[in-house]
């Protein structure tokens, strides 16, 4: 193009008329114009560029600071629902050197490590006393570690496991229990050992932008999937907390409208040392949600429901989870949970009050409520 002008110049040069001449001039300066733009452009997309490149650099940063949970200590004062967090870049590119790789493989280790935070139960303060897991009996100082081996080993899993084990009618029992819940707009709630985030992903839709929901779990292997689930549904009104259920220690009193904890009070060490703190946390008025496998109410259901978790649960675990062991907990689990009219009991123990429970699927599961004064 620039030839094709060279070439008009030098045939307009050959014009004697005054008009000739300005067209000439108007032409160079055309052409001093548009290199001028040119090399502003150009200017500006490098300085773009480099300011991408350190922006992206300061948010590497800043992510790597932030791939871990809150932590207790961190929490900000008077925000006792804690603070979001964002997922971690599990993507590198060709150009990452080996370091990096090494410093991100690093740091997903630590991430899932083993869940004995906050645990109340040490040889000082138990001594020898023992308690259940599954049929086996250990110390209570060991019992919350072996669990949280159990949620690491199946946490990838879980969400696939739950609809096979459960031929689909969990997300039923779960919607069911939702509507027990009473939840409304601009409401905080928190949902104990919430997982893969099933009940805080709708929770997080009805109390809308300005409620607030706290999905909790002791395990960081559950609570990653759970957060990342979350995040890519674009709940942006939901933290994610690690918390011990015995203790809720990042929680301050009177702190929300509705506590759930679904398929994980089983799970806990003392369960009436988290009932105790469920209601400690909750406002007055406040209502507790408890979802949980219990106790069948026809004898044949019962024993079939039996062979069927000690037979064909193990052996689905085997198959699509790699680890019979943990399914046979789970099933264990299930049968060592107190029965829906015990656990009633327990929680006007623990002091709420109007408690009851509703019967799923002849008894196999069980919602119990109860309210704070």
């Amino acid at each position: 193009m620039t030839d094709n002008i060279n070439n008009n110049n030098a045939h307009l040069d050959h014009k004697p008329t005054i008009n000739g001449h300005l067209q000439d001039k108007l032409v160079r300066d055309s052409i001093t114009h548009n290199q001028n733009i040119t090399a502003q452009v150009q200017a500006r997309q490098s300085y773009e560029t480099n300011t991408m490149l350190n922006t992206g650099i300061d948010a590497g940063v800043e992510n790597s600071k932030r791939n871990n949970f809150t932590q207790v200590q961190d929490l900000p004062t008077g925000t006792p629902q804690g603070q979001q967090t964002t997922m971690p870049n599990n993507t590198t590119s060709n150009n990452v050197d080996n370091a990096s790789v090494q410093a991100q493989t690093t740091k997903q280790t630590l991430f899932n490590q083993r869940d004995d935070i906050n645990n109340p139960h040490t040889p000082d303060t138990d001594g020898n006393e023992e308690t259940h897991f599954g049929y086996k009996t250990v110390n209570k100082a060991e019992k919350q570690a072996r669990v949280a081996d159990v949620f690491t080993s199946v946490a990838k899993k879980y969400d696939i496991m739950n609809d096979l084990m459960s031929f689909g009618i969990h997300r039923l029992w779960k919607r069911y229990a939702i509507s027990l819940s009473g939840v409304r707009a601009g409401q905080h709630v928190l949902d104990i050992a919430g997982g893969t985030g099933d009940l805080a992903k709708v929770f997080s839709r009805e109390v809308g932008k300005n409620g607030h929901v706290v999905l909790s779990d002791i395990n960081a292997a559950m609570l990653e999937v759970g957060r990342e689930r979350l995040i890519n549904a674009g709940c942006n009104n939901v933290d994610f907390v690690l918390a011990n259920a015995e203790t809720l220690a990042p929680f301050d009193d009177n702190s929300f409208d509705l506590v759930t904890i679904s398929f994980g009070l089983r799970n806990v060490t003392d369960k009436d040392a988290a009932l105790k703190s469920m209601y400690r946390v909750l406002k007055p008025g406040g209502r507790l949600l408890i979802l949980e496998f219990s106790k069948p109410v026809f004898e044949p259901l019962s024993k079939a429901y039996d062979l069927y978790s000690f037979t064909a649960l193990p052996i689905m675990g085997k198959l699509i989870a790699n680890d019979s062991e943990s399914y046979q907990y789970l099933a264990e689990s299930i049968r060592m949970h107190p029965d829906q009219q015990t656990l009633k009991q327990m929680m006007q123990q623990a002091g709420f009050e109007n408690c009851d429970y509703h019967n799923l699927t002849a008894g196999i599961v069980a919602v119990h409520r109860g309210f704070k004064a």
